[in-house]
């Protein structure tokens, strides 16, 4: 028997200035800056840090119980295409760069990362499932 549930998620994003928005969890207040221009992520860049913090989460918490790594870092990459004048993200890759100590807890850490860098991609990370699966977007203008 499958088990579901549904859980609102909401951010409010307003801009700043041109070209400059700062986005905030409803829920917890945190807030992220971006946009166009220096310093500055865009969305689509946004999106690779989603997707890899997403799994870097599901590692960090796993792992971490074990050992904590002495090297912990994900690389994001994929492709924009232009198809008839649309722009979609393809090939989204992420690689991820651990170490942990050379002592029996930190092998054990080690060892478990394959295993959950596939159960994150699998099962876990709601980012990536839902880009890999798809999701209907609406988008309204509010009066």
């Amino acid at each position: 028997m499958s088990e579901n549930s549904r859980e609102i998620r909401e951010v409010s994003v307003q801009r700043t200035e041109s070209r400059k928005y700062t986005a905030t969890s409803l829920e917890s207040g945190a807030s992220i800056e971006f946009g166009q221009g220096e310093g500055l992520l865009t969305p689509v860049e946004l999106l690779l840090a989603a997707i890899a913090g997403c799994s870097s989460i599901d590692v960090d918490v796993a792992t971490t119980r074990r050992s904590e790594p002495e090297k912990f870092d994900v690389l994001a990459s994929g492709y924009k295409l232009s198809e008839d004048g649309a722009s979609r993200m393809d090939d989204i890759h992420l690689g991820f760069d651990l170490k942990f100590p050379d002592t029996d807890e930190g092998r054990k850490a080690a060892s478990m990362v394959e295993r959950i860098v596939k159960l994150s991609h699998d099962k876990y990370c709601t980012v990536s499932r839902t880009v890999e699966f798809g999701a209907k977007v609406v988008s309204e203008v509010v009066e």
